[in-house]
C-alpha cells in the first residue's frame, strides 16, 4: 500500500492521521504543506480543495479528513484488520489552544 499524507507539522487533525497510520504500523510519506509551498500546491491540485489533512491511499484521495475517517476508510476497504490498540493522539479533534499558540509564532504562508 502506498500512502501519501499531506499534513501540517503541528496540527490536531494532522496528528490524528499520523496516530492512525502509526497504530496500524503503515509506512507513509509525511508531506509538509506548511513549510514547502510546492507541497501545498500539489495537495490542492491532487485533492481539488484547500483544506488538510489529505491522505492518498493507492491513488485514492481522502480530502480534508480526520484520523478517524482514515481509519474507517482503511477498515471498510479491508486494507487493514481491526486493531483494538488505542491511538497515541486524539484522532478526531482540532488543535489545542497550546498548539495554536505555538503556531502563532511561526512564519505565515501568503499564497
Amino acid at each position: 500500500m502506498k500512502i501519501k499524507a499531506y499534513l501540517k507539522p503541528t496540527c490536531g487533525w494532522s496528528n490524528g492521521v499520523r496516530a492512525i497510520l502509526k497504530k496500524y504500523d503503515l509506512p507513509y510519506e509525511d508531506i509538509d504543506i506548511i513549510n514547502y509551498p510546492d507541497n501545498y500546491a500539489e495537495m490542492m491540485r491532487r485533492s481539488g480543495q484547500q483544506l488538510s489533512p489529505c491522505v492518498e491511499v493507492d491513488g485514492v484521495m481522502l480530502a480534508d479528513v480526520s484520523g478517524e475517517e482514515v481509519e474507517n476508510y482503511l477498515l471498510a476497504n479491508e486494507l487493514v484488520e481491526a486493531n483494538p490498540a488505542e491511538a497515541d493522539a486524539p484522532t478526531n479533534s482540532a488543535c489545542t489552544d497550546e498548539e495554536h499558540a505555538r503556531m502563532s509564532s511561526q512564519t505565515i504562508r501568503f499564497f
